[in-house]
């Protein structure tokens, strides 16, 4: 069980390779942390971190502050831990989307961590499955999110959409409707595609 712990700042100072980097916050929720019963217990300590999956996304953001804030109010987003820099950077933060963590910090050019609308796009889209997409759509789009792919019925059986959040990250939001059989599948697909190329000639 972890401490029940809140809206906790802690200021500190740490040494690295003879550099001091001294004033540092470190914002963290209770669900960081774990009991001393649990800390204390040799050999328990966890390979990957409770809450994790195989892949967790880390994001580079140009003014993280905000896009912390959009992905709370457009996407539903709870805030694990936030550690900045003592320039009110934001060096590290997790959130939590659905069942899912996402890391998320800062960019810095000079350090090769380029944000979306440094690098004048972004070639990946982050995928989420929901029970009610048309309602999260709607959110994030209400929060300033762009529609990049209006939402509708694909014909491998799900309802999706895309829309670009405001610091240029891709998000697909989907819902499962239909289960496609591997030969309908490829039937709709080839209709489709013999669909589109009949249009491009005209």
């Amino acid at each position: 069980m972890g401490y029940s712990l809140s809206n906790v700042s802690l200021g500190f100072e740490t040494r690295t390779s003879g550099n001091s980097i001294s004033g540092a916050n470190f914002e963290f929720s209770s669900s960081n942390f774990y009991s001393e019963r649990e800390v204390q217990m040799a050999g328990k300590v966890r390979a990957v971190p409770e809450g994790t999956h195989t892949i967790t996304p880390h994001l580079v953001v140009r003014g993280a502050d905000k896009a912390i804030e959009f992905y709370k109010k457009g996407l539903g987003a709870e805030v694990k831990g936030i550690f900045k820099s003592p320039d009110g950077k934001v060096m590290h933060a997790a959130i939590k989307i659905g069942d899912s963590q996402v890391f998320l910090a800062d960019e810095s050019p000079e350090m090769g961590s380029k944000a979306p609308q440094t690098l004048g796009g972004t070639p990946v889209v982050l995928n989420i499955y929901v029970e009610n997409v048309d309602s999260l759509f709607n959110q994030a789009v209400a929060a300033g999110a762009a529609v990049t792919q209006p939402l509708q019925n694909q014909f491998w059986g799900d309802r999706y959409g895309q829309v670009r959040d405001p610091f240029g990250h891709a998000w697909g939001l989907a819902q499962h409707v239909e289960d496609v059989a591997p030969d309908e599948l490829e039937r709709r697909g080839k209709a489709l595609f013999a669909e589109m190329a009949k249009r491009a000639q005209h």
